[in-house]
C-alpha cells in the first residue's frame, strides 16, 4: 500500500514538474519570439539609417535623424506624450517655478488641431487677447497641422522682447485672426483673493505650481484674521490648466478629515496608487462652492472631484475639460526627456476623468450679463406661482431664501441695473467682480444660500 502511495507521489510530482518546465519554456519561446520580432525591427531601423547616412543627396546630422524618429514614434500615442530636446528640456525644467520666459499660456492638441486650453492670467498671451479654445492654425506663417505640442512650442518660444504672430480660429467668427504676441516675462500669482463682503471670500486658483498651496493658506488665515470668520468660500478654476499633483493633493486635503482624494492607475490595474486625506484638515467648517468650466483641467480637475465626491464642496458652472491622464518625466542621459503618459486619474468614486471631466452639481452657462437681462425679460412668462395671493408649495417655501430661478432673475436684473448706475471708483469689490460675470455672480447665490440647498437636497 505504501509503494503505491510513493508511486503516486512520485509521479504527481514529475506531472508537477513536467507542467512548470513546459510552462517556462512557452513563455520563453514567446519572450523570445517578442525579443526576435522587436529585433528584426530595430534592424530595419539600423538599416534604414545607414542608407540615409551614406547616400542620401546631402549630408544628414545623425543626432536630428534619431530625435526625429522619436518624436514619430511617441505621435502614434497620445498627445500628452512627447520627446524634448536638451534645450527644450532645460526650459520644461523652469515652468513649474512660477516664473519663465514666454507667451503664458497652456496648449493641447484636440482632433488634431493645437488648441489654447487656457491663457495665463496677466501673461503676455491673455494682454494680447488670447482666449481659452482659440485654435491656433499658424505661428508666424508656419502652419501648425501635424505638429506635436513640443514642436509647438519650441515655435512660439524666443526672446523676451520679441513678437510672435498667432492665427487663431475662434468660435463665432467666420475668418482668422492674426494675434501679434510679446514675448516676456511670465510670473505667475496662482492665488488670487477678493473679499466679498458679510464674511465671504473669492479665491480664484490660475494654475497649480510649486506655491499654491501655501499662498491659499496664506489668503484663507489673512481673511479669518481680518474677518473674525469665514463664511463660505467660493473657488474659481475656470481656464484653470492644472499643473503639479502633490500641490491639488494638498489644496484638496486642506478641507478634508477623511477620505480618498485621488487615484492613479497605470497598465498595471493591481498596482494603484490611492492619495488620501492626512486628517489634518483645517477648513472643513464652512462652505465651499467651485466654480468650473471646460477649461477646468488636470490638477483643477482632481480638486473638484476630490471635494465634490467627499460632499464637501458644491461644484457648480461647466463639465469640465477631462484632461485625466498621468505624466511621468524622465530625464535622458544626453539632457533631452521625455514626458511619457503611465497612468489615469481616478475621482474618490472611481470615475476616470480622462475625456470625461467632472459633471458640476448645478450647471451655470456663461453668459453676458447684458444678454442675460435681455432674454429674461423676453422669456418671462406667467404661472400659477406668478398670481398673487397663490397657494405655496413645499419647495417654494423652502426656496424663499434661495436666489434662484425666477428669483435669482430678477435679482440679477436689479442688481445689475443698481450697478451700472454707479460710478467705477464707488463700486465694492464684490460688484467690480461680479458685474461682468454672470458665473461667478450666480455660483455666489448658492454660496449664501448654502443652507437652505441643503434643505432641498435631504
Amino acid at each position: 500500500m505504501q509503494s503505491i502511495k510513493r508511486y503516486w507521489k512520485t509521479y504527481v510530482l514529475g506531472l508537477i514538474l513536467l507542467v512548470t518546465l513546459f510552462i517556462m519554456a512557452e513563455s520563453g519561446f514567446q519572450v523570445r519570439a517578442f525579443a526576435q520580432e522587436r529585433y528584426a525591427d530595430l534592424q530595419n531601423f539600423s538599416k534604414v539609417l545607414n542608407l540615409v547616412q551614406q547616400y542620401y543627396v546631402e549630408e544628414v546630422d545623425t543626432k536630428k535623424l534619431i530625435y526625429g524618429a522619436i518624436k514619430g514614434m511617441l505621435r502614434e500615442l497620445d498627445p500628452h506624450t512627447n520627446f524634448m530636446p536638451p534645450d527644450i528640456f532645460k526650459d520644461f525644467e523652469t515652468e513649474t517655478s512660477g516664473e519663465f520666459g514666454g507667451l503664458g499660456i497652456e496648449i493641447s492638441i484636440q482632433n488634431g488641431v493645437l488648441t489654447i486650453i487656457s491663457p495665463i492670467e496677466d501673461a503676455p498671451a491673455w494682454e494680447a487677447g488670447i482666449k481659452a479654445g482659440d485654435k491656433v492654425i499658424a505661428v508666424d506663417g508656419n502652419s501648425t497641422k501635424g505638429m506635436s505640442l513640443v514642436e509647438a512650442s519650441q515655435l512660439m518660444r524666443g526672446k523676451r522682447g520679441s513678437k510672435v504672430i498667432l492665427r487663431v480660429v475662434r468660435e463665432g467668427e467666420d475668418k482668422p485672426r492674426d494675434i501679434t504676441v510679446v514675448r516676456g516675462s511670465v510670473k505667475i500669482k496662482s492665488v488670487k483673493y477678493t473679499d466679498l463682503g458679510d464674511g465671504f471670500a473669492y479665491i480664484k486658483i490660475t494654475s497649480f505650481i510649486e506655491n499654491t498651496a501655501k499662498d491659499l493658506q496664506k489668503a484663507i488665515e489673512k481673511h479669518i484674521k481680518e474677518k473674525g470668520d469665514m463664511a463660505g468660500l467660493l473657488i474659481d478654476l475656470r481656464r484653470n490648466p492644472g499643473g503639479l499633483l502633490d500641490q491639488a493633493v494638498k489644496v484638496s486635503d486642506m478641507f478634508l478629515k477623511q477620505g480618498t482624494i485621488v487615484s492613479t492607475i497605470g497598465r498595471n490595474k493591481n498596482e494603484k496608487e490611492v492619495a488620501v486625506a492626512s486628517k489634518k484638515g483645517q477648513y472643513t467648517n464652512f462652505p465651499v462652492v467651485i466654480l468650473v468650466n471646460e477649461y477646468t483641467a488636470s490638477a483643477s480637475e482632481i480638486v473638484s472631484g476630490a471635494l465634490q465626491d467627499n460632499k464637501r464642496a458644491l461644484i457648480v458652472g461647466q463639465r469640465t475639460f477631462g484632461k485625466g491622464s498621468v505624466q511621468s518625466v524622465i530625464k535622458l542621459g544626453d539632457g533631452s526627456g521625455l514626458k511619457l503618459t503611465v497612468a489615469r486619474y481616478y475621482t474618490p468614486s472611481g470615475v476616470s476623468i480622462q475625456a470625461e471631466g467632472i459633471h458640476p452639481d448645478i450647471e451655470i452657462e456663461d453668459v453676458d450679463p447684458e444678454a442675460f437681462a435681455k432674454a429674461v425679460v423676453k422669456s418671462q412668462t406667467t404661472r400659477e406661482g406668478d398670481i398673487a395671493g397663490h397657494l405655496k408649495g413645499d419647495r417654494e417655501k423652502a426656496a424663499e431664501k434661495l436666489d434662484t430661478r425666477q428669483g435669482a432673475e430678477e435679482g440679477a436684473l436689479a442688481w445689475w441695473k443698481d450697478v451700472g448706475s454707479k460710478k467705477e471708483e464707488k463700486l465694492s469689490p464684490r460688484e467690480r467682480l461680479f458685474k461682468s460675470d454672470y458665473q461667478a455672480y450666480q455660483a455666489f447665490n448658492y454660496l449664501k444660500a448654502w443652507e437652505t440647498l441643503k434643505i432641498l437636497t435631504r
